[in-house]
C-alpha cells in the first residue's frame, strides 16, 4: 500500500502542474492521467517479480508508443512545437517503476526537481534569453574545461597540500553559485534598482560590483547615497557568501560554526546600518553594472590560481610561523576572499590547521575584504563617497574585530 499512495501522489504532484498548463492551452494528459501512468508503472515492476523483466518491457514499450504518437498529433497535427507533455508523462512511468522496485526516494526526489522545472517554464526562459552568445560560449567552454580535466586529474596532493581535483571542483561549485548570481543580475539588476544589483553582485564578485557602484557616485550628489545603500548590501552578500564557501569546502559545518558568531554579527550590524537609510535611497531603474562573466575561463583560472597560491603559501607560512604565519594570509582576501576562504578551510579539513584557526582567518579575511570596499571607494568613486564609505565601514570593521575578540576569550 505505502508504494501505491507514493506512486499515486507522484502523478498528483506533476499532473496537477500539466493541469494547470491547460489554463494556457489544450493538453493531452491531466492529473488522472499521470496518476494512473505511475501506478501502472509500479504495478509492473512490482508483477515482474514473478512474471520477469519482460512485462516491465511490454509495458515500457507501451508507454514509448503512447507518447510517440503524441508528439506526432503535437507537433504535425496541432502545429505546436514542444515535447515536454510526452516526456514528462513517460518520466512519470519510468518514476512509478522506481517505485515497484524500491527506489522509491530517488522518485520522489526525481519528481520534485521536474515539477519544479515544469512550473518554471517562464523563468527558464527567461534565464536563457538573457544570455548572450559570448556568455553562452563562456560556460561551454568553461565546464567543457572543467568536466573533461576533473575525470583525469589524479587524486595526488600538489606541494602535499592540495589535490587538484578536489580544486577542479571547488572551482566549479564557486563558478556555479557566481553565474546564477549574474544570471539574477543580469536579468533583473536594472529593473529592481541599485540596491538589488548591489545584493546580488555581491555573490558574483564584491570587489567589481563595489567599484562598478562606486563609479556611478561620480555621476551626481544624489547618488552618493543610493551607492553606499548598495554597496552595503554588496557587502553583507559578499560576507554570506564566505559562509556558503566555507561549508561547501566543509561539509561538516565546523569551519562555519566557529566563523558564524562574529561573522553573523558583523552582517547584524551592517543591516542596522543599511536600515538607518530611507527606501527612497534606492531609486527603480539604472544602468547596467560591467561584470565579467563568471563562467569565463579568464576568472575561473584567476580564483583557481589565487586560492591554490594563497593555499601553498599559508602552509608554508604556519610550518615557519605558525598561526601568525595563517593570519598573515588573510591579506590575501585583497585579492580574493572567496580564494582566502576555500585554502584556510581547505586546510583545516586536510588537518594541518586547527579549524579555529581557518575560521578566524576567515573572519579577517572578510573583514579585510569589507576594509578593501573604502579603498575602491576612493579609487572609482567620487570624494563624498569616500568620505561616508570610510566612516560606514570603519565601524562595521571595528564591529567585526571586536565581536572576533570577544569570541576568542570566551
Amino acid at each position: 500500500m505505502t508504494k501505491l499512495a507514493i506512486a499515486f501522489l507522484i502523478g498528483i504532484m506533476v499532473g496537477i502542474e500539466r493541469e494547470h498548463r491547460g489554463i494556457e492551452h489544450e493538453i493531452f494528459a491531466g492529473v488522472r492521467t499521470y496518476s494512473i501512468t505511475c501506478i501502472t508503472g509500479m504495478l509492473a515492476a512490482f508483477v515482474s517479480g514473478a512474471t520477469g523483466q519482460g512485462f516491465v518491457y511490454v509495458t515500457a514499450f507501451f508507454f514509448g508508443a503512447i507518447c510517440a504518437i503524441i508528439t506526432y498529433a503535437k507537433i504535425f497535427l496541432f502545429k505546436r512545437i514542444g515535447v515536454t507533455s510526452p516526456i514528462s508523462l513517460f518520466f512519470i512511468f519510468v518514476m512509478g517503476i522506481l517505485v515497484g522496485y524500491n527506489y522509491g526516494l530517488y522518485a520522489i526526489i526525481s519528481s520534485i526537481v521536474v515539477a519544479f522545472l515544469l512550473i518554471q517554464k517562464k523563468p527558464l526562459h527567461q534565464f536563457a534569453g538573457n544570455l548572450t552568445k559570448e556568455e553562452l560560449y563562456n560556460a561551454v567552454q568553461f565546464l567543457a574545461v572543467a568536466f573533461i580535466l576533473y575525470p583525469v586529474m589524479p587524486e595526488k596532493e600538489l606541494f602535499g597540500v592540495i589535490n587538484l581535483r578536489y580544486a577542479i571542483l571547488i572551482v566549479i561549485l564557486v563558478s556555479l553559485i557566481s553565474f546564477l548570481s549574474y544570471v539574477l543580475l543580469r536579468t533583473f539588476g536594472t529593473k529592481r534598482g541599485i540596491c538589488y544589483s548591489g545584493f546580488v553582485g555581491g555573490f558574483v564578485n564584491s570587489e567589481a560590483t563595489t567599484a562598478a557602484l562606486a563609479g556611478l557616485s561620480k555621476r551626481s550628489v544624489e547618488m552618493v547615497d543610493p551607492v553606499l545603500t548598495g554597496i552595503l548590501l554588496c557587502n553583507i552578500s559578499m560576507l554570506i557568501r564566505n559562509l556558503v564557501l566555507a561549508l561547501i569546502v566543509d561539509p561538516t559545518g565546523q569551519t562555519t560554526l566557529f566563523m558564524l558568531p562574529p561573522q553573523a554579527i558583523v552582517i547584524l550590524g551592517s543591516i542596522v546600518i543599511v536600515l538607518k537609510y530611507n527606501k527612497k535611497f534606492c531609486p527603480i531603474g539604472g544602468e547596467e553594472l560591467k561584470i565579467e562573466s563568471p563562467f569565463s575561463l579568464g576568472q575561473a583560472f584567476k580564483f583557481g590560481a589565487a586560492f591554490t597560491v594563497i593555499l601553498i603559501i599559508g602552509s608554508f607560512a604556519y610550518k615557519i610561523a605558525g598561526t601568525a604565519g595563517i593570519y598573515v594570509t588573510a591579506l590575501g582576501s585583497l585579492v580574493s576572499s572567496s580564494g582566502v576562504i576555500v585554502s584556510v578551510t581547505l586546510l583545516a579539513v586536510s588537518g594541518k590547521i586547527s579549524y579555529a584557526t581557518a575560521a578566524n582567518t576567515a573572519v579577517l579575511a572578510s573583514l579585510i575584504s569589507t576594509i578593501n570596499k573604502i579603498i575602491l571607494s576612493k579609487i572609482t568613486g567620487s570624494s563624498s563617497l569616500f568620505s561616508l564609505a570610510k566612516n560606514t565601514f570603519g565601524i562595521i570593521t571595528a564591529i567585526g574585530v571586536l565581536a572576533l575578540i570577544l569570541w576568542n576569550i570566551m
